[in-house]
């Protein structure tokens, strides 16, 4: 018997007896993803990165002003110092108020710091670098998402997640914009990769936590979807003293510190962005002045809109995904009710949790066997469709008619002539001399909220009496400007000062299919008449 069991090795014998792995597919979870590593983890790289500028470069139309406004003219005029008083109106108000970060802004000033002491600060690299540079970080959480899913489940329904991911049309027409809500989702896909969920074999509380810090520094509301499952991480922490004198603690503090630091240099005072964006947003309802919804609309519009054709199947894979994926669909559900509270609602603002819920979607589409990859030829077509229209159609104008007007640099260089551009547009419908790159004179109706009761702004009064007001702002000829940008639904109100003054119209740019109020289909560019 002791012969036996020394040739077996069992007993007290130092070495054990090796059993044989189990290679089945249809029982484990563990199977490495086959693009993980290797050769095919650095195609799938390049195959991401690529897909992604194609993405940057098809995407031609302007969603809102606050993807310009509150990073790329901020930047130029860090950089470039041109025209000295650029900060007025929209910008000059939330700067002025402090409730706006230099943080984010200055990424994009560095950037143009580069190109300028090279001496390559051409319009074409000031307008799509920064644009370049966003695609590549939202490359690398692409990339960094895939590995993640590869770590949560199979490598089969990492794929089909990876798809849903890449084919959503709402991530294709925001990843690549210098937005700060873009920049808030692509830290948010990178911190969940590291975030301690069960199952994920890259966790690590400092980094996850180091990349909420950077979130919310570029945008404060990014709390909001991470306040839940920072106190999932909190509850389910063994150590947590440890975890608040080591990680909370401490990258919570280096992180305001860095921001108010960063703030108080350039606005040359003591100011704490945080609490002013919370105070004034929030408490004082500021954000109520650029227009308020129901508190449903997130439900009923809102969401339905972002995730688009996914819908069916992030409610199929809810129903599949609950127990494993609680907390993501809790960090949902959450963002969402917190965000209907607010009377102003965008679609840009749930854009963070999109990623969440390509989670589940992957999960159902998975599980649909026979039936996925009809299914997948449908989910792809029909967000191919609108990707292509919002990002090469749909709102294109107000980009298309600062191309126009950057002929009028060279006119400035090479004449006498001084240029004197006056936008009669809803406030901030376009960029400014992030996409002009020159010193001729702009002007644009001005439209800061104000905290007092009876302030009205001036575009408010320019579309009571648009006539009137343009009698009363030019009483002399002398004091014209040179050219009028307006949408074609305003010329019928002000042809009687255009006639008279001998404005002729020298552009008519498509804007969208979609016209609605003070924003029409076709911009205009008139031009006075040399007599």
């Amino acid at each position: 018997m002791e012969n036996i069991r020394s040739r077996l090795k069992f007993g007290n014998q130092a070495e054990d007896v090796k059993l044989r792995k189990r290679k089945s597919q249809l029982y484990s979870k563990d199977d490495p993803c086959p693009l993980d590593c290797g050769v095919l983890g650095r195609w799938l790289a390049i195959l991401v990165v690529a897909f992604r500028l194609v993405n940057c470069f098809l995407v031609q139309t302007s969603f809102v002003p606050d993807e310009y406004w509150q990073a790329l003219e901020i930047s130029h005029n860090m950089i470039f110092k041109y025209p000295l008083n650029i900060l007025y109106g929209y910008l000059t108000w939330e700067w002025d108020e402090g409730i706006r970060g230099y943080s984010y802004p200055l990424l994009f000033a560095a950037l143009y710091k580069i190109l300028y002491c090279l001496n390559c600060d051409s319009i074409l690299l000031l307008i799509w670098l920064p644009r370049v540079l966003q695609t590549l970080l939202a490359a690398a959480a692409d990339v960094k998402f895939f590995h993640l899913m590869g770590n949560l489940e199979n490598s089969d329904t990492a794929k089909w997640m990876f798809i849903c991911h890449l084919s959503s049309w709402f991530t294709w027409y925001c990843c690549t914009r210098t937005l700060t809500n873009s920049m808030e989702m692509t830290l948010s896909i990178l911190a969940l990769c590291y975030f301690p969920l069960s199952g994920s074999k890259s966790q690590s509380s400092g980094k996850y936590l180091t990349l909420v810090a950077l979130a919310v520094l570029v945008r404060p509301t990014a709390v909001i979807v991470w306040f839940p499952l920072l106190i999932y991480h909190f509850c389910q922490e063994d150590n947590k003293l440890k975890l608040i004198t080591h990680y909370y603690a401490p990258i919570g503090t280096l992180a305001i510190v860095i921001s108010t630091i960063i703030d108080c240099i350039f606005y040359g005072k003591w100011t704490f962005v945080q609490f002013n964006f919370m105070k004034l947003n929030i408490f004082h309802g500021v954000a109520d002045f650029y227009g308020s919804h129901p508190w449903h609309w997130y439900f009923t519009q809102g969401f339905p809109a972002v995730i688009g054709p996914h819908l069916p199947l992030f409610l199929h894979g809810c129903a599949l995904g609950f127990r494993r994926y609680k907390m993501l669909l809790f960090a949902i559900v959450w963002t969402l009710m917190v965000y209907s509270l607010l009377p102003h609602k965008e679609f840009r603002f749930i854009y963070p949790v999109l990623p969440f819920c390509m989670v589940f979607c992957g999960i159902s589409l998975a599980n649909l066997k026979t039936w996925r990859r009809t299914a997948t030829v449908i989910l792809v077509v029909s967000n191919l469709l609108p990707a292509l229209y919002t990002g090469l159609i749909h709102q294109r104008g107000t980009l298309d008619v600062m191309g126009h007007l950057q002929s009028l640099c060279d006119v400035n260089r090479s004449s006498n002539l001084q240029p004197n551009v006056l936008f009669l547009m809803p406030c901030h419908s376009t960029p400014y001399y992030s996409h002009l790159h020159c010193p001729i004179k702009m002007r644009f109706l001005e439209c800061p909220p104000d905290l007092g009761e009876s302030y009205v702004d001036e575009s408010v009064i320019f579309y009571d009496d648009p006539l009137q007001w343009l009698k009363n702002s030019f009483p002399y000829k002398s004091s014209l400007p040179s050219h009028l940008v307006m949408f074609d639904v305003l010329e019928k109100h002000v042809s009687a000062f255009v006639q008279s003054n001998n404005f002729v119209r020298t552009a008519d740019i498509f804007h969208t299919h979609f016209p609605e109020g003070r924003v029409g289909g076709r911009i205009f560019i008139y031009e006075k008449a040399l007599t």
